[in-house]
């Protein structure tokens, strides 16, 4: 039985649903009112989380928006088949998918870390769908390097063992990835952990770093690359960037090139939040994105 400080469930208490997307059920919270004339929020975390990262912004927006959280395949609570289509171009297709198959309109996308990418892709994907464009803390161009905290774990042998065998990718992420952490209390570690508890579990964060694109002979270059030139199609729709200006991952330089690409995009810094900045900094970000919504 679960200690009761770690049990997590009362920090999420959503519903969940599952969507079958290419023979693979991905699993979703869906919270809120159905109102046509207002945005859906589909939020669109990165690795190594899943919808719970989400936890007190669908809480706070699902009062008056629809707000839907989908955990990619291999993540969270979604099946986690162990050679799954886990490259940059599948997770694209499979987001555009699940929005499709749920017949949204009027959708903002909101993307944290890989999810940035993702949803980004998406975006250009899904003209006149993806309206609006929340990018948190994440790329969707090439990048000069890769930090070395997470090029470790693409080593042979060794990458495997720590972050599957040893889930050493989540566990440094409690200290790595952001400022406040006294946040990350036995119940809310329990919760990022709780679906990841075993090597098969632990696939698609072993995937996603892998997929880190470092030159055109890797399989999601092009897919990256196809996605940066396709950025300027996006000018055309509201985009708010916020930045944990702490990041050691997804430093400022990255906020810097999305500002090159997008100088129309409103941009909010918060000083003192790293990666996680959603556990950072809660109210700061929720109250901006409520504030983008309404002016746009």
């Amino acid at each position: 039985m679960d200690r009761p400080d770690r049990d997590w469930r009362s920090l999420f208490p959503f519903d969940s649903h599952w969507q079958p997307i290419e023979g693979f059920r991905l699993h979703y919270v869906d919270e809120g009112p159905r109102d046509p004339n207002r945005p859906t929020l589909v939020l669109v975390h990165g690795n190594p989380t899943w919808a719970f990262y989400y936890r007190a912004l669908i809480a706070a927006w699902s009062a008056e928006y629809r707000v839907i959280a989908v955990d990619h395949l291999g993540c969270g609570l979604s099946e986690k088949p162990t050679n799954g289509p886990y490259r940059l171009a599948d997770r694209v297709r499979q987001l555009v998918a699940f929005i499709r198959a749920l017949s949204l309109r009027n959708v903002t996308l909101v993307g944290h870390d890989w999810g940035g990418c993702i949803a980004t892709g998406a975006a250009e994907d899904l003209p006149g769908i993806v309206t609006r464009l929340v990018l948190m803390n994440t790329a969707a161009f090439r990048a000069p390097s890769i930090p070395w905290r997470i090029a470790v774990c693409r080593w042979p042998v060794l990458g495997p063992l720590s972050v599957r065998g040893g889930n050493a990718f989540l566990r440094a992420a409690f200290s790595m990835a952001l400022e406040r952490r006294e946040r990350i209390t036995p119940q809310v570690r329990a919760g990022y952990e709780a679906p990841y508890g075993s090597w098969a579990e632990r696939v698609a964060i072993q995937r996603f770093v892998e997929d880190i694109p470092r030159s055109p002979e890797h399989p999601s270059y092009e897919t990256l690359v196809k996605i940066e030139e396709r950025l300027t199609e996006l000018h055309t729709i509201p985009k708010l960037l916020i930045w944990g200006m702490k990041d050691w991952c997804f430093t400022p330089w990255f906020l810097e090139q999305f500002e090159k690409h997008w100088p129309e995009a409103q941009v909010l810094r918060l000083t003192k939040a790293g990666h996680w900045l959603i556990e950072d900094a809660p109210d700061e970000v929720i109250g901006r994105v409520e504030q983008f919504l309404r002016e746009t």
